[in-house]
């Protein structure tokens, strides 16, 4: 492949793309006439709350809930207002409460670990693979006899090893709740990613792959958790045949709070999750188009993928020798004009990454009493919860070799061909 200037952008010579980078939002860039048509029909009839308005007419998040459902192969989907509320009503819905541990990986959003602290219980920090997803070897031995539940997250688009995670979890009797909301309408082995586990969560922030700016959805096959995440959800119990009638079963009903998502987030998500499949359509064919050019460079490990049919291909990630190497390769594909990025970087907070995650790794509560760390259901069973930036080394060594490249689905073959040159021409002068 011809290079117009050998000589790296970063020393001096000219870049070679030249393009303007699409941001990554990809669904949001794709709102139009259809999530139009769907914010007008709930605004002509006035039908703002889904539970009951001014007209008879049919609710956009039921129907939203209804069409995931079916997307997904899940018997129950409930739509609340953001993936941190489903991960809590998750929780919730499985038992997890006062004593118990969660197990999250150390590379995910801080909020997968904060909806455990949410929940009352106690979380405990997992290594990542050269997946970057759990590690189910490290999961085993995390487990102990205080261990409730486990959040496989599908971070950055990919599926977790889930038939390991469910085997694991499954010998031990714990709770599974898939974090989903880098990867809605990603799959593992031909089954959508949040039909594995007992209770799961979606995101439908503007960051993510389909958005209505914010929301999060709860998916289950199991009635008894959807009617728990439904009662912890809605405190106002809008939600049961008779709001107002005794308990139709022991444990029915408890106070919640409010996660209830608006009609108006309803018809834009309803819109965009018709979108969903085509848009991962795009980015596959993106990514493939690069990761083809650049399979043969001497140097690059590519991150391993569980299942690559099911990846939803929002960005590619490749290892290099060591973190001095990485931090260089991204900023002369920056000067180059490639948006990329190293994972991990000491000094660069990251929320994304536990060892930032100050507020865990120093147990800091909302009260002085320090609850759930100090809890006598937790510390009474011999619970001691002991956190540091340096717990899951394997995780910092391959966060701190990772080049990350984001793929839009707005992408041109040319923004992929381009990409692909530049990867060649900074692996020729690096690596």
């Amino acid at each position: 492949m011809a290079l117009v200037d050998e000589k790296l952008a970063i020393d001096g010579g000219t870049p070679v793309k030249t393009t303007k980078n699409p941001p990554m939002y990809p669904g949001g860039l794709e709102i139009g006439e259809e999530e139009k048509a769907e914010i007008l029909e709930v605004l002509e009839h006035k039908y703002l709350f889904r539970y009951y308005g001014p007209a008879d007419f049919p609710s956009k998040v039921r129907q939203l809930e209804v069409e995931f459902a079916k997307l997904i192969g899940m018997e129950y989907a409930l739509a609340v207002n953001s993936c941190t509320s489903a991960l809590i009503c998750s929780l919730v819905a499985v038992g997890v409460g006062p004593g118990d541990e969660v197990i999250v990986p150390g590379y995910t959003f801080f909020a997968s670990c904060a909806a455990i602290v949410a929940a009352k219980a106690i979380p405990v920090i997992a290594e990542v693979d050269d997946s970057l997803t759990l590690d189910p070897d490290d999961f085993e031995k995390k487990i102990t006899p205080r261990t409730k539940a486990v959040i496989p997250v599908h971070m950055r688009g990919v599926p977790c090893d889930m038939d390991r995670i469910m085997a694991i979890a499954r010998k031990h009797g714990l709770k599974v709740v898939e974090d989903v909301a880098q990867a809605c309408g990603g799959s593992y082995k031909g089954k959508r990613l949040g039909s594995f586990g007992d209770c799961n969560a979606f995101s439908l922030q503007y960051h993510k792959i389909i958005t209505a700016g914010e929301g999060g959805m709860v998916l289950t096959n199991d009635q008894l958790l959807y009617d728990r995440a439904q009662a912890y959800h809605d405190t106002a119990a809008c939600w049961r045949p008779d709001r107002f009638g005794l308990p139709r079963y022991e444990g029915e009903v408890f106070p919640g709070v409010n996660f209830r998502m608006s009609e108006l987030h309803g018809a834009v998500a309803l819109a965009q999750l018709r979108k969903l499949d085509g848009l991962l359509a795009k980015m596959r064919e993106k990514k493939k188009r690069i990761k083809d050019q650049i399979a043969d460079i001497p140097g690059i490990t590519f991150r391993r993928l569980n299942d690559e049919a099911g990846d939803t291909a929002i960005c590619l990630i490749f290892f290099l020798k060591d973190g001095e190497t990485t931090k260089r390769f991204a900023e002369a594909l920056r000067a180059e004009g490639v948006e990329a990025g190293c994972i991990y970087s000491e000094g660069v907070p990251d929320w994304h990454i536990y060892a930032h995650w100050k507020m865990i790794m120093d147990k800091v509560t909302a009260t002085p009493e320090g609850c759930p760390y100090t809890c006598h259901y937790y510390t009474e069973r011999g619970g001691k919860a002991e956190y540091s930036p340096d717990m899951c080394p394997r995780t910092i060594d391959y966060l701190s070799r990772t080049i990350h490249l984001d793929i839009p689905p707005q992408m041109t073959d040319e923004d992929c061909d381009l990409t692909a040159i530049a990867i060649r021409k900074v692996a020729k002068a690096l690596l």
